[in-house]
């Protein structure tokens, strides 16, 4: 039997020192960690050992929700997050769109994006559309969560981007000839998509358990925006100002979580009241570049490139894990993190080594 990671970290989860993060309002006891979300939850709670779960969760009962929380909890729990992820999956908040293209990879058989596959191409198709109803959403996994979370620890909720659904409905190509062939058209897809997703983030930002809420909203590739900026500034803008607006209504801070090459925008970004951007890339713009521009005027998340924690060797990690730190929490408005997500393709002894040195050289900085 294969012995399991003896992780030197000590959960002591306090959200307070995320919410300082993303208020920049100086610098927390230790560095903060922000993910996305993770797919090898499950590897990392075998390599651990399978801990038990934690002794300040109140489990009298079982519900259904607790066959996906009560492991992603866990997980978060020791390897030192201060909250959990709570995202729209778990609500069934989806917009249907046809089956797209789909390959195998090592996760299963897995859809995929192509330029010209819709599901809305026109009015005729807009018009038989079946939207979500948003009072069959079902809210239940926000209120399980504040009956089990460990003490200390709160929620992060997430939505589907606005862009990002229209971008899946109507295909890239579709939009694109859209916006120049009946615009009207596209101007209600977003009044549609627009209006739901305010909604699910007024309802979700009330949960008290909720401690933050996260927007996803791809905007670029690696060299500009997927859209002219002054497309963006016309039709999307407007609603990213609504959707930060609700959260701060709330009290919650507000995390925007979009990839690509957004320099043409990142202004408007700042303007628009994000507390937080998410997802970046060294090939785009490192992160210690980033923060110098930006980081007294926004908190940037998740910064350890995706490239290199796949590809390192685990000394490499825990070097480049200390060389973010001394470049990035000087000042707070940082946190350690992927620079996206982490896939199946990371190692589990990767992400342990930058969780575990971000830990222990986090607290001497």
């Amino acid at each position: 039997m294969e012995k399991s990671i003896d992780l030197k970290i000590k959960p002591d989860p306090d959200f307070r020192r995320l919410d300082k993060v993303l208020r920049r309002q100086g610098t927390p006891d230790r560095i903060v960690f922000y993910e996305l979300f993770s797919n090898i939850e499950n590897e990392v709670l075998t390599a651990l050992g399978n801990p038990n779960v934690p002794y300040s969760m109140r489990l009298e009962n079982s519900t259904p929700q607790d066959r996906i929380l009560v492991p992603h909890i866990t997980y978060q729990y020791y390897l030192g997050y201060d909250y959990i992820n709570i995202r729209e999956d778990m609500t069934g908040f989806q917009f249907p769109r046809n089956k797209r293209p789909s390959a195998m990879t090592a996760q299963g058989d897995r859809e995929y994006m192509s330029q010209d596959s819709n599901t809305i191409a026109d009015r005729e198709d807009f018009d038989k559309y079946v939207w979500p109803v948003m009072s069959k959403i079902d809210y239940s996994y926000f209120e399980r969560a504040s009956e089990i979370i460990p003490e200390g620890m709160k929620a992060v909720g997430d939505s589907p981007g606005i862009f990002e659904n229209i971008f899946w409905l109507l295909g890239y190509e579709k939009l694109a000839y859209m916006l120049y062939e009946d615009s009207e058209l596209l101007e209600d897809m977003f009044e549609e998509v627009g209006t739901r997703v305010c909604q699910y983030f007024d309802n979700i930002a009330s949960y008290d358990v909720v401690g933050a809420v996260r927007y996803g909203d791809d905007m670029g590739f690696k060299t500009q925006t997927l859209l002219p900026p002054d497309i963006f500034r016309k039709f999307l803008f407007p609603w990213h100002r609504k959707i930060v607006d609700l959260a701060h209504k709330h009290g919650k801070p507000i995390i925007l979580h979009s990839c690509g090459n957004l320099d043409d925008i990142m202004e408007d970004i700042i303007e628009t009241g994000w507390d937080a951007k998410h997802s970046f890339e060294d090939v785009i713009e490192p992160i210690w570049i980033a923060k110098g521009k930006y980081g007294s005027r926004i908190s940037l998340l998740g910064v350890f490139d995706m490239n290199k924690l796949a590809s390192m060797s685990e000394d490499e990690v825990r070097k480049h894990t200390a060389f973010l730190i001394e470049r990035c929490s000087p000042g707070g408005g940082w946190a350690l993190g992927s620079g996206n997500s982490i896939p199946n393709y990371v190692p589990v002894t990767n992400l342990l080594a930058m969780l575990e040195e971000g830990y222990l050289y986090g607290k001497t900085i």
